[in-house]
């Protein structure tokens, strides 16, 4: 079984190390005996499911939650049971890498229109003009 991010795309089970840890928040008693929280950790260095280029964009994304090795680390703690949270740290990775998969669109390069030139001149001629007004008042 994979974790299908987007028709393309799909992270083998192999790839993805799940850890159990205990939760704060809601769940009374219950809350210190079971480890509700989990840590999802996704090699995208090393993943041979991701292309070259979605990878790259995958780790700019990632920001603070990316490790110095690579390793994309998901913390899920909203939800009161294992499985919830486990399928929504599994839903947030995959809507990062379909974010990753979209290559962002080029910059085309344009140039000022002539109007916009002429307004920009007038302007700072303008601007010159009460500065030059504000000059020496002549007096000691």
């Amino acid at each position: 079984m994979a974790l299908q991010c987007t028709p393309q795309i799909a992270i083998d089970e192999a790839e993805l190390e799940e850890s159990f840890v205990r939760a704060s928040g809601p769940g009374g008693q219950n809350v210190n005996k079971v480890a509700s929280a989990v840590q999802l950790r996704f090699d995208v260095r090393r993943s041979p499911s991701l292309p070259n280029a979605v990878a790259i964009r995958l780790m700019k994304l990632a920001g603070r939650r990316l490790t110095d090795d690579g390793v994309l680390v998901i913390d899920a703690r909203q939800h009161r049971t294992q499985e919830r949270n486990r399928a929504d740290a599994r839903e947030r990775l995959a809507a990062l890498v379909a974010e990753a998969a979209v290559p962002p669109k080029p910059r085309r390069a344009t140039r000022p229109t002539l109007a916009s030139k002429t307004r920009r001149l007038e302007t700072k001629s303008r601007r010159g003009a009460v500065k030059r007004l504000r000059g020496d008042t002549g007096g000691d």
